[in-house]
């Protein structure tokens, strides 16, 4: 097994049972495999770190996972219907497909009125916190943080809404390299919703 190969191995325990991102999720990996500071070592890929997370649940989730999956899907929808005026996409785990209930809901929102979501939000009495992540290469975006109970599963899920710049929306559908979406629409995500209900 190759050095990248164990880092992702060792990355999909932390990420499905410790809920880190991809990157975290790497260099705590590595740190713990004794591989911090080699010279000339490169991180797994996303879709490598993907590949062993998916090996990870079907070795010990297989059982509680697509059941978590659903219920994290179907909220991301009911947020989605939500926030519908302002062209919602749900990305990462629950997109993906590989979310636990360890996971995050990931939401963009594409709008030319960067304000429109909280207003929104106010208006629904929900509460909220704001911040800011790092854009494309430009201004920092607006980040919108949510914690939602979610009696299905006994806990509370976050939920991040990333509003970015309508014009950001074409570079965000580029897939990745095998051809499959980054993120998905509400359509999309309902789509998944009823291929795993089916018989």
């Amino acid at each position: 097994m190759s050095a990248q190969e164990e880092i992702a191995a060792s990355a999909a325990t932390w990420i499905v049972e410790h809920g880190l991102d991809y990157s975290a999720a790497c260099r705590k990996a590595a740190e713990h495999l004794g591989l911090s500071g080699t010279r000339g070592l490169t991180m797994p890929d996303h879709l490598v770190v993907e590949d062993a997370v998916r090996e990870h649940l079907a070795l010990f989730f297989a059982d509680t996972q697509p059941q978590a999956l659903r219920v994290l899907r179907e909220m991301a929808a009911t947020w989605m219907r939500r926030l519908q005026d302002h062209q919602p996409y749900v990305g990462g785990a629950v997109w993906r497909g590989t979310a636990t209930e360890n996971s995050p809901i990931l939401l963009d929102l594409y709008t030319d009125d960067p304000t429109g979501p909280e207003l929104a939000l106010i208006d629904q009495g929900v509460p909220f916190e704001t911040g800011q992540r790092a854009g494309r290469g430009r201004e920092p975006v607006p980040v919108i943080g949510l914690e939602v109970p979610c009696p299905a599963l006994r806990t509370t899920i976050p939920i991040e809404i990333s509003v970015w710049p309508h014009d950001d929306l074409r570079g965000a559908l580029k897939p990745d390299a095998r051809g499959g979406s980054w993120r998905g629409t509400l359509q999309g995500l309902e789509q998944r919703l009823r291929e795993a209900s089916a018989p």
